[in-house]
């Protein structure tokens, strides 16, 4: 008896790729070329099995999160530890007289800040505040027929 295409999905082998296609970005749609199966074949396998489902639904959302929430850092700025190396040089004594001295390669933490990044800060405001801060200021008119977007105003700030 042949194997069902779903079983190998259901696999460890089957889930690291769907979660990693899904992490990439990919569309159900992309995912559903990639197994070779149609898109409502997904879409009942995703219905059917949690394991399927959880796999593309959980690493979706995470990297849509961890990439906002790295915008969002970029946009304020942080500190971040970071591991430097320094020479720094050692001197052995015995009864109060130098005996040695030597240079040392030593890993040191230390803290810097990465400053607030403006391509970022645009990025974000043209986004979520698309009416404020957009290139091409945009106007609805509404008239009898319906409305009309009247382009390129002046912008007001």
């Amino acid at each position: 008896m042949a194997k069902s295409k779903v079983e190998y999905w259901l696999t460890p082998d089957g889930l690291t790729l769907l979660s990693s296609w899904a992490r990439d970005g990919l569309t159900d749609e992309e995912i559903s070329m990639k197994c070779g199966i149609d898109d409502s074949t997904l879409y009942r396998w995703k219905n059917k099995h949690e394991e399927i489902r959880e796999a593309l639904k959980k690493n979706k959302e995470i990297v849509d999160y961890e990439v906002e929430n790295s915008l969002l850092k970029k946009c304020f700025g942080y500190n971040a530890k970071v591991k430097k190396h320094m020479k720094v040089k050692r001197t052995d004594y015995k009864d109060g007289y130098k005996v040695k001295e030597y240079e040392e390669l030593i890993e040191v933490d230390d803290e810097v800040h990465v400053p607030a990044d403006t391509t970022a800060l645009i990025f974000w405001l043209k986004n979520r505040k698309s009416d404020v801060w957009r290139e091409k200021r945009q106007e609805l008119i509404k008239d009898d027929e319906g409305v009309t977007i009247v382009d390129d105003l002046p912008k007001t700030k």
